[in-house]
């Protein structure tokens, strides 16, 4: 087995822009609809994302995300 066969038969990776998303606040909606959760991503593995909203820690499992939107708001004149 060569090491590129080895490298595809790990754990999925991690999307690129899930990083990048760490310490911002957040829209997430499921893909079973309801209520939206708010609040910041505090860490991720490569099934799951911690968030932490006004209530507390949320574990959410990715494959039960439909979408994700950062809501902080930037201003683009100096």
């Amino acid at each position: 087995m060569t090491e590129e066969e080895k490298a595809a038969t790990k754990a999925p990776s991690t999307p690129q822009f899930i990083p990048k998303l760490r310490g911002k606040k957040v829209l997430i909606r499921l893909v079973t609809g309801g209520q939206p959760i708010s609040g910041i991503v505090e860490a991720y593995n490569p099934y799951e994302i911690m968030v932490q909203t006004t209530k507390g820690p949320l574990l959410v499992f990715k494959h039960a995300i439909a979408t994700i939107e950062v809501t902080e708001e930037f201003s683009w004149q100096q």
